[in-house]
């Protein structure tokens, strides 16, 4: 078993592929936070963003930003990337994250058809496509890192992959490769506009807020064939969201979702769920010992192993901006835990 002050110093070696550079294997997982009056992300956002990049995290993912299009967001506070002032306020967001030496990508957002995908005409789905192409366009213009598209949890894009949520009998339902024919327009259509060298992130998932344990494809054939039309599409990283970064996705096999997924199609990726939030977790960094040794060096194993590339942590720096300085300094006897009250500030 490895020393947790030497298998840490692995969360922060240098990442690179392609275009992106990262000084830690940390990232910053998307969050949805609604400190955005009107869409607009102000200057509290941009400070928000910038602490964790002061902090030892090699990437930040925004809080998912919507698209230009009427469904895209039905809540008054989450950020726009569309329109002047919000754009604006994007700009100050990425001027703080590199002044701090960071490095950042905006999550962007549909949240999803109001009624049912079968509801859009091809020509509303087109419209959509574009709004997407759209938004990518202005992640590069503002200086972004790269983007990710939100594919997952029961958003539009997620929408489309399953088959109870898609119904539609035209080229955009039907078997599993058929349903990605919408996400594969949107991230052809991103590469075109922001061309061959600017990464482009896909997060997906295989469970729903309303059933954790459905999975989209109940096999690693399956999966397979659902990730080859994405990544020819265009996809640089998959961002693979599971509940518990530690359990297998299929019998038979160690490997989570981010290790089948890099182990199917080559690329990058990064692994998420619950990282840091384990009370054992927490205690073998702060004793170095603990009843059950798969959580942080697990982790770190598997990092070793590059079953995946990079690992997001989600509400643990939410609460903490300092939260990965902490694990590299060894101070993790001041982490601050999280509790449903950090969700109410921008800390």
């Amino acid at each position: 078993m490895m020393n947790s002050s030497q298998s840490v110093q692995s969360l922060f070696k240098p990442f690179t592929h392609g275009n992106l550079s990262l000084s830690s294997r940390i990232v910053m997982a998307p969050m949805t936070r609604q400190f955005s009056p009107d869409g607009v992300p102000g200057l509290d956002v941009a400070d928000y963003y910038r602490r964790r990049a002061e902090n030892s995290v090699g990437l930040i993912v925004t809080e998912g930003t919507v698209i230009n299009h009427p469904d895209a967001s039905n809540q008054g506070n989450i950020p726009h990337f569309h329109g002047e002032a919000a754009l604006n306020g994007w700009a100050n967001v990425v001027t703080a994250v590199h002044e701090a030496g960071g490095r950042i990508i905006p999550q962007i957002w549909h949240m999803g058809a109001r009624g049912a995908v079968g509801d859009y005409t091809e020509s509303e789905i087109a419209a959509i496509v574009e709004a997407f192409a759209n938004a990518a366009l202005e992640a590069k213009r503002l200086g972004f890192d790269g983007i990710e598209l939100h594919g997952a949890h029961g958003y539009l894009i997620d929408q489309f992959f399953w088959e109870k949520t898609n119904p539609r009998t035209d080229s955009y339902g039907g078997d599993m490769v058929a349903r990605t024919r919408f996400a594969v327009e949107v991230i052809e259509a991103c590469r075109r506009a922001v061309g061959p060298e600017f990464p482009i992130v896909l997060r997906f998932s295989q469970w729903k807020a309303s059933d954790y344990t459905a999975k989209l494809a109940e096999t690693p054939a399956l999966l397979e064939q659902f990730l080859a039309p994405l990544v020819a599409a265009g996809v640089d990283i998959f961002h693979c969201s599971s509940r518990r970064f530690w359990e297998p996705e299929f019998e038979g096999s160690d490997l989570n979702l981010a290790g089948w997924t890099k182990k199917l199609t080559g690329k990058p990726t990064i692994t998420v769920g619950s990282v840091g939030l384990d009370s054992d977790f927490m205690s073998l960094f702060t004793e170095g010992k603990g009843a059950d040794n798969t959580m942080i060096d697990g982790l770190i194993e598997r990092l070793e192993r590059e079953e995946f590339d990079l690992v997001a942590v989600g509400r643990a720096l939410l609460v903490d901006p300092a939260w990965a300085q902490k694990i590299r300094d060894g101070r993790t006897a001041e982490w601050i835990p999280f509790t449903s009250e950090a969700v109410k500030t921008l800390r």
